[in-house]
Formats: C-alpha cells, sequence, structure tokens
C-alpha cells in the first residue's frame, strides 16, 4: 500500500456509502449487477456489502433478487432530522416572525435538495414544505442558493446527473441560464425563486456557510406578499437567521 492509499478499512465505507447513494439514483431498487455497472466494481464485491447492509436491515432483497433501501435507513433519517430540526428550529421561528411567511432550512443530499425544518407562517395562505422532501435544486430557491456554494463543474457534473426537468414556465432549463444565475447569486448574496417550482410563489434564499455539507436558508411565500420591494427586509432576516444558526452549529 502506498503512502497515499486508503486504509482497507476507509475504503470499505466509502464503497459501503457510494452503494447505498447509488442504489438511491437508480430509485431505491436496482440488481447487483446493475450496481456493479455504476459504481465500476466486480459484482463479487458488491454482493458482499449488499449482504452486510441487508444484516442489518438498510437494504432489503425482494423475492425477484433485486434490492432494495431498507428500514434501517428510515430509523438513521429520523434521527438526524429530529437533531437538524431542533437546532435550527428557534431562528427559523424568529425568521418567520420576522418576515410573517414560511421559512425553511435544506441541505444539498446527493444530488436533491432536502427540507429538514420549517417554522411556517401564520397566515391561512402559506407555503408548507414537508420537512424530508426532496427537490431539485435547480429550480428552487433554496437550492440555488446550495448549488452557488459549488464550484461551476461540480454544478454542472450535479445536473448532468439530475437533468433540469421544467415545472413551469420560469423554471431554468439550459446550464448556460443556471451557472449565468449562479453567478449573480454569489454577486448579490441571496437566491430569489420567481416561481420557477410552484407558480405564484417566491422564494428568498441565502447560504449557510461552515456546515459539513451545503446549506441554507429560505422564506417563501404567495408573490402579492412575498414581492421584490420586500427583498431587502426579507434578506437581511435570513442574515440574521444565519448569524444564529452559526453561533451554534451542531457538533
Amino acid at each position: 500500500m502506498t503512502e497515499n492509499s486508503p486504509a482497507p478499512g476507509v475504503q470499505s465505507v466509502a464503497r459501503t456509502l457510494d452503494l447505498l447513494e447509488t442504489l438511491a439514483m437508480l430509485g431505491g431498487e436496482a440488481g447487483v449487477g446493475e450496481i456493479a455497472a455504476a459504481l465500476s466494481l466486480p459484482p463479487a464485491t458488491i454482493h458482499r456489502l449488499l449482504r452486510t447492509l441487508a444484516a442489518r436491515g438498510y437494504v432489503m432483497q425482494l423475492p425477484s433478487r433485486r434490492y432494495t433501501l431498507g428500514p434501517g435507513l428510515i430509523r438513521l433519517g429520523e434521527a438526524a432530522t429530529r437533531r437538524l430540526s431542533g437546532w435550527a428550529k428557534p431562528a427559523l421561528v424568529a425568521l418567520s416572525e420576522a418576515t410573517q411567511e414560511s421559512a425553511n432550512f435544506a441541505v444539498l443530499d446527493g444530488d436533491m435538495a432536502t427540507y429538514v425544518a420549517q417554522a411556517p407562517s401564520k397566515h391561512q395562505m402559506r407555503m408548507f414544505t414537508e420537512v424530508g422532501r426532496r427537490v431539485f435544486p435547480h429550480a428552487t430557491g433554496v437550492g440555488k442558493a446550495l448549488l452557488a456554494q459549488l464550484p461551476d463543474a461540480d454544478v454542472l457534473a450535479l445536473v448532468r446527473r439530475t437533468g433540469m426537468p421544467g415545472f413551469t414556465d420560469t423554471t431554468l432549463r439550459t446550464e448556460e441560464d443556471l451557472l449565468a444565475e449562479l453567478g449573480t447569486i454569489r454577486e448579490r448574496g441571496y437566491a430569489i425563486d420567481e416561481g420557477e417550482q410552484e407558480v405564484g410563489v417566491r422564494c428568498f434564499a441565502v447560504a449557510v456557510p461552515g456546515m459539513a455539507l451545503p446549506a441554507a436558508v429560505s422564506v417563501s411565500g404567495p408573490e402579492v406578499r412575498v414581492t421584490l420591494e420586500s427583498a431587502p427586509g426579507a434578506v437581511q432576516a435570513l442574515r440574521d437567521a444565519v448569524a444564529t444558526l452559526r453561533t451554534a452549529v451542531p457538533g
């Protein structure tokens, strides 16, 4: 083994995590051959890892002999969500009260933006995003705030894996438009979602630096209330929330 080669145990952990992420990207169900091809590893290696994961409940083998993600991951995900949600909730509640709109906290989870905490607006007409929901990052304010933290090369690699589906007439659909938008976000310091995920909804989002994964906070609501003229106040409230979060980054 050379000085720069990974220790066998570290390589094994990396391969196991790659396997789980690949299984998720393949729709949560795949055969040994599909996973082996995606990871460029021998089927025997994949089968050995799958047997270990199955014994712990992190994958399950179906009657078809294909594998699917297992209930053990739900337990881990719920624990992680509770931890992050509990940490972020006070700042989100303050942000929602300051803006009178729904406040969200999201991270870049693999190739998708995942909402891990929310404080809903008290308005009857409000935005509600289910905690745990995963969305394409190119089509949301919080997602673009996450992508703006990555080098352009990594952004391109990501969207070439996921594609850039259009959800509304304003959704960004080309790599060139997305990179231009991310450049504007980096210069301006915040992202805007102009009804790109849902018609009639506007969102402002700001990155939360210093996290293990790219993270961001956002406020969202109907565009009749969340106007472009309200951006300075909303962005300042977002930056106050980021400052609060950074004083208590979870260990």
